[in-house]
């Protein structure tokens, strides 16, 4: 049986596979639905000043996802990209349709000691009055979410709770998690999402709170690691 030591090392040499079939990380807020997107995928974020302990110089993951896991879901890798993105024209965004922006701006309100009693009020919509005055922070978290570099893997599968999507995803969270793990690869001191008012997250070390608490089997790397070989280089 592979240690988890062993299992991270492996899927980071994935990583590095996958960054040079892609031409390298882009970040969110440089992208466009214009551009060369598969249909459907996995994206890992990495963020600066978040690097492994047990690599020099490597950058570790921070986030992991997916889309379209539920049977008949037409959604796309950009949709779901764009949702974490926000709105170009205005620098905003709704935080109620990305749990990846909802948990950032949480760790703003509290690292910035900002005021919203409406960001996390587990609401799926919210008056006109109260989304304008959400965005000043919803811009915040476009510029943090923005600035995060990502990869990016095809997975062009079928819609379904049982994709390779959701192995790869569920795998990769459930490794890279240090909740009620023997920290691998911890967050630095000045992660921002220590601030974050979800436990999976700061116990995690992970924008995730589902998976982070499962038991991850080490064959989901074969999985990821077929994926990665099957990816072209993309412009």
């Amino acid at each position: 049986m592979t240690s988890r030591l062993a299992d991270l090392h492996r899927f980071y040499e994935l990583m590095a596979e996958l960054d040079a079939r892609t031409r390298g990380k882009r970040l969110l807020q440089d992208c466009h639905g214009r551009m060369d997107w598969p249909q459907r995928g996995v994206y890992f974020f990495f963020e600066d000043g978040e690097m492994r302990a047990h690599s020099s110089g490597e950058s570790r993951v921070v986030r992991i996802g997916t889309h379209a896991l539920k049977a008949g879901s037409r959604t796309t890798l950009w949709k779901r990209l764009s949702q974490h993105k926000g709105v170009a024209r205005s620098g905003g965004g709704n935080h109620r349709g990305s749990i990846f922006r909802l948990i950032v701006g949480t760790a703003l309100l509290d690292r910035d000691e900002l005021q919203s009693e409406s960001w996390d009020n587990r609401q799926s919509t919210a008056p006109r009055e109260i989304r304008l005055a959400e965005q000043p922070i919803e811009q915040v978290v476009s510029g943090v979410i923005g600035a995060m570099p990502f990869l990016w893997l095809d997975v062009g599968d079928d819609a379904g709770a049982e994709s390779e999507r959701g192995v790869i995803e569920r795998g990769s969270i459930a490794l890279l998690s240090n909740w009620r793990n023997e920290p691998i690869d911890p967050p630095s001191d000045s992660w921002l999402g220590n601030y974050c008012n979800r436990e999976r997250v700061r116990k995690s070390g992970l924008w995730n709170s589902n998976h982070v608490d499962e038991a991850y089997d080490p064959r989901f790397l074969d999985v990821l690691e077929r994926r990665v070989e099957q990816m072209g280089t993309r412009k």
